[in-house]
């Protein structure tokens, strides 16, 4: 027998399991996308964590394309795309001295943090 097109769509129950195919490809995916991420990947808590030597006045200040939020001698951000050297350098100049450069839960080395503030 060959696959007819018109035979398809004349038969009933072909019409329906279509139907129902698409019904459930459709909420299959639109329940993909308004699934809640895993509290991880939607960023609880900052991914950047910096202690500085001295308060700052600043309470905004954007380094290596991060937003931080600042208040008193302590700066938070959620992950940017630069490596965290060059973020911490970029910040040093705005808010000025660091003393410790925390992201994602891992301090930056010592001779990388003189790097920063250098």
């Amino acid at each position: 027998m060959i696959f007819s097109p018109t035979r398809l769509s004349t038969n009933p129950l072909n019409r329906l399991l279509a139907f129902g195919l698409a019904l459930v490809w459709t909420a299959a995916t639109f329940m993909a996308v308004l699934t809640p991420a895993p509290a991880e990947a939607r960023g609880n808590g900052p991914y950047y964590t910096v202690e500085l030597a001295q308060p700052t006045s600043e309470t905004k200040a954007i380094a290596g394309g991060v937003a931080f939020r600042c208040k008193g001698a302590t700066c938070v951000a959620s992950k940017g795309k630069s490596r965290p050297i060059r973020v911490c350098r970029e910040l040093q100049r705005k808010v000025g001295s660091i003393a410790s450069f925390t992201a994602k839960g891992e301090a930056l080395a010592e001779d990388k943090l003189a790097r920063c503030n250098g």
